[in-house]
């Protein structure tokens, strides 16, 4: 007999352990990363709808969406029923993903939407509600079901899993939406789940006893966690400034308590922010600022640090353990509120990595192998020295190669034409031996000019001989746009854990946050870019191998919205002036978007601080002689009708689109290398497409080249200039 109040229950947790993937004991469950929910749907004409976190906390106003599917499913009952199960953000396609996309999420507090109680509805109104879009977050999110705990007036808890799933299998028959469903489940055999969990990048398995009952609010061996990536919740014991432009904070200061109550500090995490979220994030931590550190040692820190009360839970994934105790490579995944600080732990290290299982036709256990297509992370730091090849390019070509490149570049465009006039969907195979498993090339990229994601990789197809040289050996950032030009985009600094063989991933370090990038330089690693919705290539100034000196330095030429270009080249012209001035050559090229980028060759070994001196003293020149049409004003507000001429792009890790790339403006624009008589006869950036640049290639070649064959400027000159 049910007696509890709904409200007061806790749910069955799971031990962090090991555990066996073929057993006829045992049940396998995907691991959801979400919010853990206890929900209790009454039946109408009563009809209510609540849930609550694994601490109690009402969740119901937060997530309206789910509520209106419990709704939907509480008029087809006759009974009150408790599920567990977890809240989850959901991309497109109805898929989940991770728990930091859920954040926008966590302190909504939205009413429920009223609904006529006990209106009579078809048997399948529950499948038919739509996966909503919270208009506060335009994240979609679900409710995945994987326990009945009460069943009308039975308590089912000391029932074993097996009935339970098989009852609550019943209860959901029927209901197929993403937004409301079972969990994923297979009994016996675990081996299939655990390598389809491993390729989609699963963050681990629940692995269940079918004979255990549910224990509420006990961790119990009886469930067991398998994870594929290492995760932590910490404790926030503190943030420090931010640099540069970086706004409100630069890091969370991280603990875990120890088993004698002291918060020990575990490291700093500042990658896995968005801007909104920095903002966010600092807005909950001034109300707890202190003066004492609340850390059992003071944790040594990169920037003058705000100690606040141990009061707030991070999320961090991370690459491991280091032997002192401190998390190696951080990344914020987002604020937890379904857990008490005082009983945050260091979790058991039991994370499983590169294994192939075999299929349950095979010999069931496991052996550490490589995936053909696949390949983990590079854990190493970068320390080559040597410039390094463009690889992955053989049989391509190279302007004065003296290799027939044409021929393997067609044979390329027209795997692209039959993959996108087909399915969609595919496979290149590239001329290194390497295979690129491609989809959506149809989909809509420049809506107005109906361009595709496939006329995108044709563009890269074209150029990639001339810029391959130009990213070759520099870090990427990654501004994607998944749903066009037209739509939000969002920035990507990290590499994907999954990634290709033969895409160059290297451990970068910037600002003392080491993270896994991208680096520039071979045909697959563009081409996958571009898969993953990237236009256009915006690499470092320096090469991983001399990650600290550039070569090349850049003033970027920024005009308001609406100005006419010919103010734009007017800047221009005169920053050639104050070059001339010092012998030094400067090499410009239209962004592809607005705005004009002109590049100073440097000497062997100029420092990043060094080239941003010499174009801030050329960028003063020029601002000074001409106020009225040009500035170095950072304030937009105070630039008005004026060309910014911004030199602070020459920092480590600040990046421009590169030269040959495709640009995600309207009239989809290429950065385009371009002569100073071009400039002096009013050239514009809509003079060059992603439609017609190979005709440009064909007609001037690589302008490009000249740049990274010159000895560099003599910065000592740029003192005398008056």
């Amino acid at each position: 007999m049910w007696r509890d109040d709904p409200a007061s229950v806790r749910p069955m947790l799971a031990a962090t352990a090991t555990s066996p993937l073929n057993s006829p004991d045992l049940a396998y469950e995907r691991k959801y990363d979400g919010i853990r929910a206890i929900a209790a749907v009454e039946p109408a004409p009563g009809l209510s709808v609540r849930f609550w976190s694994r601490l109690g906390n009402d969740k119901t106003a937060q997530f309206p969406d789910i509520a209106a599917r419990l709704e939907a499913l509480g008029v087809l009952l006759d009974r009150p029923v408790v599920l567990d199960g977890e809240i989850v953000a959901l991309d497109a396609d109805g898929q989940p993903v991770g728990f930091q996309h859920l954040q926008g999420r966590m302190h909504l507090t939205h009413p429920l939407p009223s609904r006529t109680k006990g209106a009579a509805r078809p048997r399948n109104n529950a499948a038919s509600v739509p996966s909503e879009t919270n208009p506060a977050t335009g994240v979609p999110t679900g409710f995945i079901a994987f326990d009945l705990l009460r069943d009308g007036d039975e308590d089912l808890r000391k029932r074993p899993l097996r009935e339970r799933r098989q009852r609550l299998e019943t209860l959901l028959a029927g209901v197929n939406n993403p937004g409301l469903r079972l969990s994923e489940f297979a009994v016996g055999d675990g081996r299939t789940l655990h390598e389809r969990a491993q390729r989609e990048g699963w963050e681990g398995l629940v692995v269940k006893r079918l004979d255990s009952a549910y224990s509420s609010g006990r961790r119990s061996p009886d469930w067991r966690k398998l994870k594929f990536e290492r995760r932590q919740t910490c404790v926030i014991g503190g943030w420090t400034e931010p640099r540069g432009a970086r706004g409100f904070l630069g890091s969370l200061i991280l603990g875990v308590y120890d088993d004698d109550g002291r918060l020990r500090p575990v490291g700093h995490s500042g990658s896995g922010f968005t801007d909104a979220e920095l903002e966010r994030v600092w807005k909950r931590l001034v109300p707890f600022e202190t003066t004492t550190c609340p850390f059992s040692t003071v944790p040594r820190t990169n920037e003058r640090p705000h100690w606040v009360q141990p009061k707030l839970l991070a999320e961090v994934k991370f690459t491991e353990w280091t032997t002192d105790g401190q998390l190696r490579h951080p990344t914020y995944m987002g604020l937890r509120d379904d857990a008490e600080a005082a009983g945050v732990r260091r979790e058991p290290d039991t994370v499983t990595r590169g294994s192939r299982v075999s299929s349950p036709s095979t010999h069931p256990t496991m052996t550490p192998t490589s995936k053909s297509t696949m390949k983990p992370i590079s854990k190493s730091a970068v320390k080559r020295t040597s410039r390094s090849t463009v690889s992955g390019n053989e049989g391509l070509g190279t302007p004065g190669s003296g290799l027939d490149g044409k021929a393997a570049i067609k044979e390329l465009l027209d795997q692209v034409d039959a993959i996108e006039h087909g399915s969609g969907s595919g496979a290149l195979h590239l001329p290194s031996g390497d295979r690129l498993d491609v989809s959506n090339l149809g989909k809509v990229f420049w809506p107005k000019l109906k361009l595709t994601k496939g006329d995108l990789f044709r563009h890269y197809l074209r150029v990639a001989p001339y810029l391959l040289p130009a990213l070759a050996d520099r870090p990427l950032v990654m501004k994607r746009y998944p749903n066009g030009v037209d739509a939000k985009p969002f920035c990507q600094q990290r590499a994907p854990d999954i990634y290709p063989a033969g895409v160059r991933i290297e451990t970068v370090t910037v600002d003392d946050e080491a993270m896994p990038r991208i680096v520039g330089g071979s045909l697959i690693t563009l081409l996958y870019t571009a898969q993953l919705a990237t236009i256009s290539q915006d690499p470092w100034l320096s090469r991983i191998q001399s990650a600290d000196t550039i070569d090349h330095a850049a003033i970027d030429l920024d005009p308001p919205d609406d100005l006419p270009f010919r103010q734009v080249l007017d800047v221009a012209r005169w920053v050639r002036e104050e070059l001339d001035n010092l012998k030094v050559r400067g090499f410009p090229k239209l962004s592809g978007a607005g705005g004009l980028h002109i590049y100073v060759p440097m000497p062997p070994g100029t420092p990043y601080e060094a080239g941003q001196l010499f174009c801030q003293i050329v960028s003063t020149l020029v601002s000074t002689k001409h106020p009225k049409a040009a500035t170095i004003e950072r304030s937009v507000k105070a630039r008005g009708t004026r060309v910014y001429v911004d030199y602070l792009q020459n920092h480590r890790g600040k990046t421009l689109a590169s030269v040959y790339s495709a640009r995600a403006t309207e009239f989809a624009g290429v950065s385009t290398p371009v002569t100073w008589e071009e400039i002096d006869q009013g050239v514009k950036p809509q003079d060059f497409t992603i439609r017609n640049f190979a005709d440009r290639l064909e007609a001037v070649g690589d302008l490009w080249a000249p740049l990274r064959k010159s000895k560099g400027a003599d910065l000592r000159r740029v003192m005398n200039l008056r």
